[in-house]
């Protein structure tokens, strides 16, 4: 009897899901519209969206209609109640910080932008950081303050066994506390830790339905290499929380000095710190740099697009190492599509032709044929929409 309630809570719970990711896909629909888009029967949508009515988490609105000679009772839809809940969404990177707040409907409500120096989370610990700023928001947004639920954070770098902090970071000094947990306690809002990487993967699917059920390895090239990667539309990832390390996969052994330490990383050659020292011939040993500013990349890509052959020398190096990386991947999965992003995707014209010899030398490719390699270029979107999915997922499983 347990295991058949158990069964029975289960499926309420999916299907109760289902809805409301349809209608975050879709936008305000009409009850039927909802039980043809996602298969459930009319008394299964009728008992769901009674339930959601009653939590006041979605309201009924007269549709307006296309044409205003019809006759009859205007359809009603239903649609998020957007002061149901708000999230907060915390965007971290090596060279800025964005905090946004979200109403339940994932509506942008406001946003604080701020640049980050090497020194930002030395002179303030994380949370004391984190916490800051969201007093800010909160005392600009009082009517949602008392109703934020939920805060999800991107990070860059190697999540702790408990997902509440990092060990490593290309951040300075973000890693080594678990300011997850300390600003939860602090504030009574649960806090989530996603990598970037994961989110890009995400994002990604949720802005192209053509990658919905695809698989998909998304690169991200910039700061830092990382990787997300989907199969058949799910996450593959070490965890949830987590997602390769693709950029810290050794491509030459004893190689040119890493930003996490090690010696011969992908990243090394392809973040834009290798990307810099390879075109300014500095040795593979000298310390990389914290930060690249982003015009100094930009013009580096510049120079390899006028033909000087230091530039040219420093993309090849790196489309190499992206190459080889992909391919030992492939070896284990295989994605039909490579999305490059971030700052990196500008330079793909630089680098396709060391990554498709690379990959061209690997048997899984020579059987199967290459991936398709496309590249996009503002990495921010994805990941902002693959944080915005997880918080308001969160926010869901709240109200269940």
């Amino acid at each position: 009897m347990a295991r058949a309630v158990s069964d029975s809570d289960s499926v309420r719970r999916q299907n109760r899901g289902l809805v409301l990711s349809t209608l975050r896909r879709q936008g305000d629909q009409s009850r039927t519209a909802l039980a043809g888009l996602t298969g459930l029967s009319h008394a299964s949508m009728t008992a769901i969206m009674s339930d959601l009515l009653a939590q006041g988490l979605v309201e009924e609105r007269v549709a307006e209609r296309p044409d205003s000679r019809g006759r009859g009772r205007p359809p009603t839809q239903v649609g998020f109640s957007r002061s149901a809940a708000y999230a907060v969404l915390f965007e971290i990177d090596v060279n800025h910080a964005r905090m946004s707040l979200v109403d339940y409907a994932g509506i942008l409500v406001d946003r604080l932008d701020h640049d980050l120096t090497p020194a930002s989370f030395a002179a303030q610990a994380p949370a004391d950081y984190i916490e800051e700023r969201l007093h800010l928001l909160m005392q600009r947004n009082k009517a949602a303050a008392g109703r934020i639920r939920r805060m999800a954070i991107s990070v860059q770098g190697i999540l702790d066994k408990t997902g509440t902090g990092l060990t490593w970071s290309p951040v300075p000094s973000l890693a080594g506390s678990a300011f997850g947990t300390a600003l939860s306690e602090r504030t009574g809002i649960p806090v989530a830790i996603y990598k970037r990487a994961r989110l890009l993967a995400e994002g990604v699917r949720w802005l192209d339905p053509a990658l919905h059920e695809a698989s998909v390895a998304t690169v991200f090239v910039g700061s830092t290499v990382a990787m997300g990667l989907t199969s058949d539309g799910r996450m593959m990832a070490r965890g949830d929380g987590g997602a390769t390390e693709f950029g810290h996969m050794n491509h030459i052994a004893g190689g040119a000095l890493c930003r996490c330490g090690m010696r011969g990383c992908i990243e090394a050659y392809a973040a834009d710190y290798g990307v810099l020292r390879t075109a300014y011939s500095v040795p593979e040993t000298a310390t990389p740099a914290p930060s690249v500013p982003a015009q100094q990349y930009q013009a580096l890509i510049q120079r390899a697009e006028a033909g000087d052959r230091a530039a040219s020398h420093a993309f090849n190096l790196a489309g190499r190492a992206i190459g080889y990386g992909i391919g030992r991947m492939l070896a284990v999965l295989d994605p039909a599509h490579v999305l490059i992003v971030g700052p990196g995707a500008a330079a793909l014209p630089h680098m396709r032709n060391e990554i498709v010899a690379a990959l061209q030398s690997t048997l899984v490719c020579k059987i199967n044929g290459l991936p398709r390699i496309a590249a996009h270029a503002d990495e921010r979107e994805p990941i902002y929409r693959g944080l915005l999915l997880k918080a308001l997922q969160a926010l869901d499983s709240d109200f269940e």
